[in-house]
């Protein structure tokens, strides 16, 4: 038998063949459970909102078609792929469907209108329309999220086969590391590409994913191993070999059958930056006023613990190089930065960055406003001030900036962000080279889209607390 041809399966009935038959039945089990799961979560979202137009819009009636319209609200979520995503990507989250989530709301509450039209009576007020897309929507995401997790919690993580053993190996298995919300293990691995193809169906057989991650992935491997995928239902993934010459500027396109890589080289427009300015001139005079409460518990917590001063204020590098005064909650004892050369020197590191766990210049208040990231909401005040920016690159000391490299110096094209890339993808857990990558694919793809996206991220973040110290 050619290595191109799948070997045939066990007879009927046999012991190898009932296990073939369990495995595919559980692999094929967790995918239509979350898109029952998230299906629900839309519905409980239709019947809030329901309940809310009956109280405070046009009344039961109201209410009462709304509910009966959920199988449109349903089909629309359908065609808008709202069920189809999760195992297309290794990674997908709520907040990457944002956009469809509103073209979904949107067009249901069109659709609703259309539909009711013919009928003038039971037509909903243009605030009962707002009322239902504003409360689906808001709710929808928030029950959406909500099922994912419940369904990462009920089902057995994925089971991953990963090739290869370089760097781009190593990169998979860290990002599985640093993001439980991929669900996924490492299983089995395969140093080499050449290996994978001479045990194709053995090393395939109890898997549910493959990673392809080598430098010598060809075109016959992939030939010969997508039919074996396909018919066992195991998801493919394969990491560019040539993942550097890439970097992170790409987006994949196609002219009919033929993919093409396209580079963002252009500057970044005006209407974008303004819009960005607005986006923190809004965000950061609502938190200030939200979070006022929050400061006055901070400041007491901090003058109780260890007294005056309540601020810290420390150069940092912005934009273009230039320097601003940082505000934050103080954390540390009164002497830390005199302390700082007793504990360590930044000659001691090989990359210009700095952190250190369990530092014992931390004060009991401080550990708890670092863990919370309370200690950062001083920074709401360089965001009016036009210092920093609601998202950006990290904000660093002038001693580590002198360090930088010129491949480095990306970092200075954009304001520093009260929260970023790092915040959101791994916090100090991550390595100078790790927070250097996301950060560049950050500068490299600016856009207010983003900028929410990584707002929204930033919330089950600070919560989960990981790699804050």
């Amino acid at each position: 038998m050619s290595e191109l041809e799948i070997a045939p399966g066990p007879p009927d009935g046999s012991p190898d063949d009932v296990a073939v038959a369990d495995r595919l039945s559980a692999r094929t089990h967790t995918e239509p459970l979350l898109r029952r799961m998230l299906a629900l979560a839309d519905l409980l979202a239709v019947a809030v909102a329901a309940v809310f137009v009956g109280l405070w819009g046009s009344g039961p009636t109201a209410s009462l078609l709304l509910v009966l319209s959920a199988p449109i609200w349903i089909v629309t979520a359908k065609l808008a792929g709202l069920y189809d995503r999760d195992h297309r990507t290794l990674r997908h989250l709520t907040v990457d469907e944002l956009p469809w989530l509103v073209v979904w709301t949107l067009s249901s509450t069109a659709l609703l209108t259309l539909l009711l039209a013919p009928f003038p009576a039971l037509d909903p007020s243009s605030d009962d329309r707002l009322l239902v897309w504003g409360t689906v929507l808001g709710l929808g995401f928030l029950f959406r999220a909500s099922a994912r997790g419940l369904w990462r919690r009920i089902t057995p993580p994925e089971r991953v086969l990963i090739v290869g053993d370089g760097v781009l190996a190593q990169a998979v298995v860290r990002k599985l590391e640093l993001f439980p919300d991929i669900h996924a293990e490492v299983c089995s691995r395969i140093p080499k590409c050449a290996e994978l193809h001479e045990r194709l169906h053995e090393a395939v057989e109890d898997v549910d994913r493959v990673v392809i991650a080598c430098s010598e992935l060809s075109e016959g491997l992939l030939e010969d191993i997508l039919p074996i995928c396909r018919a066992n239902y195991i998801k493919l993934t394969i990491v560019p070999p040539t993942r550097g010459m890439f970097g992170t500027a790409t987006h994949l396109t196609h002219i009919a059958d033929l993919p093409l890589l396209d580079y963002n080289t252009w500057y970044v427009s005006r209407s974008t930056l303004a819009l960005k300015r607005v986006f923190d001139l809004v965000v950061g005079t609502i938190g200030l006023i939200v979070t006022l409460p929050i400061f006055a518990l901070a400041a007491a917590a901090i003058l109780i613990d260890d007294g005056r001063p309540v601020f810290f204020r420390q150069q940092r590098v912005g934009e273009g190089g230039s320097r601003f005064r940082i505000f934050k909650f103080r954390t540390m004892v009164r002497d830390a930065e005199a302390k700082f050369h007793d504990l360590a020197s930044l000659e001691e590191f090989d990359d210009p960055l700095f952190k250190l766990k369990g530092d014992p210049r931390v004060t009991r208040s401080g550990g708890f406003l670092r863990r919370t990231s309370i200690d950062e909401l001083p920074q709401l005040l360089n965001v009016l001030k036009g210092e920093m920016s609601i998202v950006g690159p990290r904000p660093e000391l002038v001693d580590i900036v002198e360090r930088y490299r010129p491949e480095h110096e990306f970092r200075l094209q954009v304001k520093p962000g009260m929260t970023g890339p790092w915040q959101v993808f791994g916090r100090s857990d991550l390595t100078f080279e790790e927070v250097l990558a996301v950060e560049r694919e950050y500068v490299e793809n600016l856009s207010l889209a983003r900028d929410i996206r990584i707002v929204l991220m930033t919330v089950p973040a600070v919560f989960g607390k990981r790699g804050a110290y």
